[in-house]
């Protein structure tokens, strides 16, 4: 619970925005605040895990803009919102290896991380430098976008 807070309470970098969300309602809210009324929310199609999947073919970009919400630990539901500038959203299909089931898995790409500490850990594990390479990433299970 201590994380979560904290997490709550950190402030953003410059140019994004953050918030926590602790109803449904609220997550909408803050969503059409930064994004306008046109939004779709959309998550991971499929449990990774349960078996071994293979891309397939049409990877779609979703959107240029948008808030990610990351479901947190605590006695009731709440998510770490974030709005990051200069992010890029795309669909990927995945193709089961042992069964031919299809899903749908959500990446985000950040475009711009030259604002982010130069000591944070993607750097350190991808050996790259902010503001030099995008670097993309799955969204986890239970996340929302």
């Amino acid at each position: 619970m201590k994380k979560t807070i904290q997490d709550c309470e950190q402030p953003a970098l410059e140019g994004d925005s953050r918030f926590c969300a602790t109803s449904l309602e609220s997550l909408i809210d803050l969503s059409i605040s930064k994004l306008g009324k046109n939004i779709k929310l959309i998550s991971n199609g499929v449990e990774m895990g349960s078996q071994e999947y293979e891309l397939g073919v049409g990877v779609k970009v979703v959107a240029d803009k948008s808030v990610v919400c990351h479901k947190q630990k605590y006695p009731y539901a709440v998510f770490y919102c974030h709005a990051i500038h200069k992010t890029r959203v795309y669909t990927l299909p995945f193709v089961g290896t042992e069964d031919g089931t299809k899903a749908e898995v959500v990446a985000s790409c950040h475009i711009d991380m030259s604002a982010w500490n130069p000591k944070h850990a993607t750097f350190q594990v991808l050996k790259v430098k902010p503001g030099t390479v995008p670097v993309c990433h799955f969204l986890p299970r239970d996340d929302l976008i």
